[in-house]
Parts: C-alpha cells; sequence; structure tokens
C-alpha cells in the first residue's frame, strides 16, 4: 500500500486507541515497528494480526499477493525484536517465522478464518509467510497508551468491547463446525478477561478501597460479577473444548458473556474512572 495511504491508517490508529475506519475497519489490526535491513531505520507498518493464545500473535507476510516480500519482513529477518502496538498497549516483541509443517499447519487455520488469505496464496509463487510474535516479559505494569488511570480503564474495556463485536460476527459466518482460529479466539478472549481481572483485584482495588472507603459496595458488587462473568468463561472454554462443539451453542454463550459484561464494564466505567481520575489531596495539617 502507499507510504501515505499507511501513515494515514498509523495516524487514525493512534489517535484512536486502534480503532480505524475505511480499508481497514472492523479488521484485527496492529502497529508493527521494525528496524530496517539495511538502514537501521525505524518503519512502522499497519499489519491484520490473528490471536495465537498466550502472548503471542500470528501475523502475514501476504503483501496481497504480491510477488516479493514486505519490507517489513525482510527487517524482521535481520532484526528480530520489534515493537508492536494494539491499540491499548505497547510492547516489545520477538518476531519468529513459522516453518514447514508448522506454518502449513497455521496458515490453513488462518485460510479457513478468512479465505481470502488463500486467494492472495493462489496469486504468487513465493510461500506467503506466517510469523509469530512473541511478547517479551518485562517487570512492572504493562505500558497503556493513555493519559490517565481512568483512560487507560476505559481504552482496555474498549478493546474488549471490539474483540467481543469481531467474535460475534465471526460466529456468524461459522460452519456447521467450530473453525480452529474462532476457538483460539474465543480461548484468547477468555485469558484475557481473566488477567485482567486478576489484575483489577490485585491493584486498582486495594488502591482504591484504601484511598476511597466509600467505594466499599461498588468493589464488592464488581468482585462479585468477577466470579460471574469466570463462570461464564468456564462455560464458553467448556463448550470450545469440545471437538464436536455445535457454533450456534458456543455463539449463544458468547452472547451471554457479552451481555454480562456490558453490564460490568459500564457500572465499573461509572464509579471507578472519577475515583481513578480525581487529583490527590493532602491532608489538613
Amino acid at each position: 500500500m502507499p507510504i501515505d495511504f499507511n501513515q494515514q491508517v498509523i495516524e487514525e490508529f493512534r489517535a484512536n486507541a486502534g480503532q480505524v475506519g475505511g480499508y481497514f475497519e472492523g479488521a484485527r489490526l496492529i502497529l508493527l515497528t521494525t528496524t530496517g535491513a539495511r538502514s537501521g531505520k525505524r518503519h512502522t507498518a499497519p499489519v491484520a494480526y490473528y490471536p495465537d493464545g498466550g502472548a503471542s500473535v500470528l501475523v502475514i507476510a501476504s503483501a496481497a499477493g504480491a510477488p516479493t516480500h514486505p519490507d517489513w519482513f525482510h527487517n524482521l529477518l535481520a532484526h528480530p525484536q520489534v515493537t508492536v502496538e494494539t491499540g491499548v498497549f505497547t510492547y516489545e516483541a520477538t518476531a519468529e517465522p513459522l516453518a514447514g509443517a508448522e506454518r502449513d499447519k497455521a496458515f490453513a487455520r488462518l485460510v479457513e478464518a478468512e479465505p481470502g488469505w488463500a486467494d492472495y496464496q493462489a496469486k504468487t509463487t513465493r510461500v506467503i509467510p506466517v510469523v509469530a510474535l512473541q511478547e517479551i516479559p518485562v517487570d512492572g505494569p504493562p505500558n497503556v497508551n493513555a493519559t490517565s488511570m481512568g483512560q487507560g480503564l476505559k481504552v482496555i474495556h474498549d478493546a474488549f468491547r471490539r474483540e467481543l463485536a469481531l467474535i460475534r460476527k465471526e460466529f456468524t459466518t461459522a460452519g456447521p463446525t467450530l473453525g480452529a482460529q474462532l476457538r483460539v479466539n474465543c480461548l484468547t478472549l477468555c485469558a484475557g478477561l481473566h488477567n485482567h481481572h486478576t489484575g483489577e483485584e490485585l491493584g486498582i482495588f486495594p488502591f482504591l478501597g484504601g484511598r476511597s472507603p466509600e467505594l466499599a459496595p461498588v468493589l464488592e458488587r464488581l468482585r462479585e460479577e468477577h466470579e460471574r462473568i469466570a463462570a461464564l468463561t468456564a462455560e464458553l472454554k467448556r463448550i470450545i473444548g469440545d471437538d464436536s462443539a455445535d457454533p450456534q451453542h458456543a455463539r449463544r454463550e458468547v452472547e451471554r458473556l457479552t451481555a454480562e459484561l456490558e453490564t460490568h464494564l459500564a457500572y465499573e466505567e461509572e464509579h471507578l474512572i472519577p475515583a481513578l481520575d480525581a487529583p490527590l489531596t493532602e491532608p489538613t495539617p
């Protein structure tokens, strides 16, 4: 794609916490920054991605079926450490091109989710690479793209909302069997919710409980809602883990989870964002 088009997408992505319109509207998109193989300069490109479970995502060096690999793929071969922006988080990752049967299995899974990848492969004689981006663990909290704690909570919540919307849309095109990538998407969402709620209960909730004791009933309700959401994700994982799972059964569980989570997120935002962003007051001497 033209450089000016990419730059427009990059600016829109960064300004709107990962949401863009036009060509990439409704797509799973990240910004991938690589180091030039020859120049050593940093280059950023918007690329489609798929969850791969855990702290790994997959990107596809399709270049829309062009005869040569995209520049960013040559860059990461020379310099495997890359920067990933999700719209919510920014982190360093190690890029590893998949090879042989592992690549073929992953590519088949992605084609099942989006047949357009097969069309791109059919247009070129090169084998389109699939690259795993593995997040590099760091100490301390994640790097959230927000200017305040309250805004950080909101952008994380909105990311869950977007992912649920994508998953529900993917269920509308699911066939008689549950696709492998759709299973991965659901399991990754469940893991993300668990990690987020665990982080809240270990961090934000104790912080606010000590700073604003009047929030005790709110925090107690949120903890109870976490338990209900955990039960819903456990049931979804049970269904997803069944090889003969009915896609429509799984879809109904996703809808139940969405309804419960929307109520939870709205209540949490109403009560916690003002408290998180309230200025600290000095005690009166």
